[in-house]
């Protein structure tokens, strides 16, 4: 399989994360962080908590999808 380039990202494709929506992206995206990295999150929204899957990594940002929401208590 081809391996792509890979960047000083905290985040790797196919990795999971816990993490919470802190912001929306003018498309809409959800915002998250992990180490400082945003995160895109689509179908999110500020305050949701969520376990992400990372779909794919650039430069300078991520796209996760949603692999659980996490309820508040």
């Amino acid at each position: 399989m081809f391996e792509r380039e890979t960047y000083d990202a905290p985040v790797s494709e196919g990795t999971t994360y816990d993490v919470a929506i802190e912001d929306i992206a003018r498309e809409g995206d959800g915002i998250a962080r992990v180490q400082g990295f945003v995160v895109f999150v689509p179908d999110t929204k500020i305050g949701d908590n969520v376990k992400i899957k990372v779909d794919k990594v650039m430069r300078r940002f991520a796209i996760a999808s949603v692999t659980e929401r996490i309820l508040n208590r």
